[in-house]
């Protein structure tokens, strides 16, 4: 009976060390650094110009 339980134990125990060491990490999007950066920044330029928009329509 116990040695269910250590199989389960172990299963789960791996799982939880295999999850710790992808976290924080990107998924490989098949951009390379430069054109990584490019994207990125363009997203950002948008949050940006949304923000912006948002603060004018917003009254004082």
């Amino acid at each position: 009976m116990t040695r269910g339980n250590q199989r389960e134990l172990a299963r789960q125990r791996n799982a939880k060390k295999h999850t710790d060491v992808n976290k924080g990490k990107r998924d490989d999007d098949g951009l390379s650094a430069a054109a990584r950066k490019q994207r990125d920044a363009e997203i950002m330029q948008q949050k940006q110009k949304k923000a912006n928009e948002k603060a004018e329509s917003k009254p004082k």
